[in-house]
């Protein structure tokens, strides 16, 4: 057996090629967007895509597995909300190969718009789920999760969440092991996966029996264990949350739950048995506090003291399980008294430009999920709404249907160019059919940003980087019946005013796209050489320090205390600073500057 520390994430990757798994399909989404990319990266055997968006992902792993071949499509907490169609009916028709969904979840909300226990899925759809807690476990349990999919005839949901898919540890692993399933489709099985009422009622008989013997499976599923030790205190728990409680409470028993759907009854109740006091430890919903109440067992604590959002920590077990006047021992190592950096837009972010000819118009902007979504700090202020994916479309048709003309000339949506593919094209044809209004701009940065540089129908790469087919927006729109479609370079600010100004005011669906703008980090496009100048500095004869240019927000921009005054005697309290090694040379600075105290310089 070969060991090697990894990444939660990749663990499951390394997981699914032992499992002989043939097709994974995803769309990325933080903490799980990593899991593709090193299947794509480390195992050929895998084919491997981003999907447009979550369904469809989850479309191509349930019809890989349909045909045979173990498959699994992953996606954060917030995918399975667009999934869900495919989970909850391929729940009912079962499978042929091994099908995992991966759900990684976000509690403390690092990088998402809400916070889900995606357990309730599995109770939900009537699958099994099982959760791991650290990266040998990921391991370990993704192989598993294709064996128990075959043996019941069920997809299976593997949940992770942040700390478990970003964090390392040893893993011990082994070789990969083809499937000896025969891949293959037959006519005949249409009464099993054609869900006509038919076809419905015979299957949904079929999962109450299913879930009959997984709930004698999870009896003796070797992850589910107990740890009898001081026994006047009995944890139940699961996942992460077992590592946090075991970490501060090494001395009581625990039962230590790796399939948390269906739930092991007899064996909680044989632990519940053995303990004087049963606490129950989980993260974000009572899940498995409500399941176990209802079998009649008597729980001493649990969400009565263990908070129900965000995420634990084992000085939050701690302090929850000892009491508010309980005092961390000294030796703890405490955080540094650093000052707070929030998020913001790169230098030379072709989004930055666009937020500030916004917010100079005085739009109301129904925006989207990415890396635009930092245009609601200060001081751009520029975005007012963002609900999920695609939400920023309808939300404005929406808004026009409600408002009527009072609504020309105040309003727009904004999205990138992956959202557009992911979910923002149906919302557009929406506004056409319905003979709405709105403008639609599509932040086209040529690649999925936020998430970490993801491909998807619109980038022309596939996540192998093999060239492919790049989708024309234009063409898209022309499609759907838009006729107004408009091109916009957005670090001309003047040039953006003017054309949003001029769309938002027409009673008609409008589509604007931005041009020549891919994301700073995106090297393949060479977004540095359409600046003609690398390097913009202070003129401090002319730089009277009305920090108007400290209003778009550049990383690369700081201000300077200390008085002075200009060439010409204007007096001022300080001058502003252009850093050399962040500043890009987009000039979006020079554009603001009323005073020309922004020019060329040389790196």
């Amino acid at each position: 057996m070969k060991k090697e520390i990894l990444q939660g994430n990749a663990a499951i990757a390394r997981g699914a090629w032992e499992a002989g798994v043939k097709v994974a399909a995803a769309y990325p989404g933080t903490p799980s967007s990593e899991i593709l990319k090193d299947v794509a990266d480390n195992y050929p055997e895998i084919y491997a895509e981003w999907a447009p968006n979550e369904m469809v992902a989850a479309q191509v792993a349930a019809g890989a597995a349909v045909a045979g071949a173990r498959a699994m499509a992953s996606m954060k907490h917030v995918g399975m909300n667009v999934a869900a169609d495919v989970l909850m009916t391929i729940a009912y028709t079962g499978i042929k190969g091994g099908l995992m969904f991966l759900i990684a979840d976000d509690p403390n909300v690092h990088s998402s718009q809400n916070e889900q226990d995606s357990r309730n899925w599995a109770r939900f759809a009537k699958v099994p789920l099982l959760e791991p807690g650290d990266a040998q476990e990921c391991y370990d349990f993704t192989k598993a999760a294709f064996d128990i999919s075959e043996q019941f005839d069920t997809p299976v949901i593997l949940r992770t969440e942040t700390r478990v898919a970003h964090s390392d540890s040893l893993v011990e692993m082994g070789d990969r092991v083809e499937s000896k399933i025969l891949l293959g489709l037959d006519p005949k099985e249409a009464p099993k996966y054609v869900m006509v009422p038919a076809h419905v009622r015979v299957r949904r008989k079929a999962v109450e029996e299913r879930m009959k013997k997984l709930e004698e499976f999870a009896e003796t599923f070797k992850y589910n264990k107990m740890e009898i030790n001081d026994t006047s205190v009995g944890v139940i728990t699961s996942g992460v949350s077992y590592m946090y409680t075991k970490e501060v409470f090494p001395e009581w028993s625990y039962l230590k739950l790796g399939m948390i759907w269906p739930l092991p009854k007899k064996m909680i109740a044989e632990f519940a048995s053995k303990v004087k006091k049963i606490i129950i430890v989980e993260e974000l919903d009572t899940f498995l506090e409500t399941e176990i109440k209802a079998m009649g067992i008597k729980v001493d604590h649990g969400k009565d003291l263990i908070p129900n959002m965000y995420e634990l920590s084992p000085e939050i077990v701690e302090q929850s399980l000892k009491g508010k006047d309980y005092v961390a021992p000294e030796i703890r190592v405490k955080p540094e008294d650093l000052p707070r950096r929030p998020p913001n837009l790169c230098a030379g972010c072709s989004h930055r430009p666009l937020f500030y000819a916004l917010k100079k118009l005085g739009a109301f902007v129904f925006g989207d999920i990415g890396c635009y979504t930092l245009a609601v700090a200060p001081p751009l202020q520029a975005l007012h709404t963002t609900i999920c994916m695609g939400s920023g479309v309808g939300m404005l048709h929406g808004a026009s249907k409600a408002l009527g003309k009072d609504g020309l000339g105040k309003m727009v949506a904004v999205l990138g160019d992956s959202t557009f593919m992911h979910s923002g094209v149906l919302p557009l044809a929406d506004i056409v059919y319905n003979k709405g209004y709105g403008t639609v701009i599509v932040l086209d940065n040529r690649i999925t940003g936020m998430t970490g540089h993801q491909e998807h129908p619109g980038t022309g790469f596939t996540v192998r980087q093999e060239p492919t087919n790049m989708v024309d927006y234009k063409e898209i729109g022309n499609a759907v019946g838009v006729k107004s479609v408009r091109y916009i370079d957005p670090y001309n600010i003047k040039e953006c005013m003017e054309i949003i100004k001029e769309e938002m005011e027409k009673e008609e669906p409008s589509l604007i796209l931005c041009k020549d703008s891919p994301c700073m980090l995106l090297r393949r496009a060479k977004p540095l050489e359409r600046f003609k100048n690398p390097l913009y500095v202070i003129d401090t004869d002319k730089c009277r320090g009305c920090k108007v240019c400290l209003e778009i927000n550049c990383p690369a921009i700081s201000w300077k205390e200390g008085a002075g005054q200009t060439a010409d005697g204007h007096k001022r309290k300080g001058t502003v600073y252009i850093n050399p090694d962040q500043c890009v040379g987009c000039e979006v600075c020079v554009q603001v500057c009323k005073f020309e105290a922004i020019v060329p310089g040389k790196k």
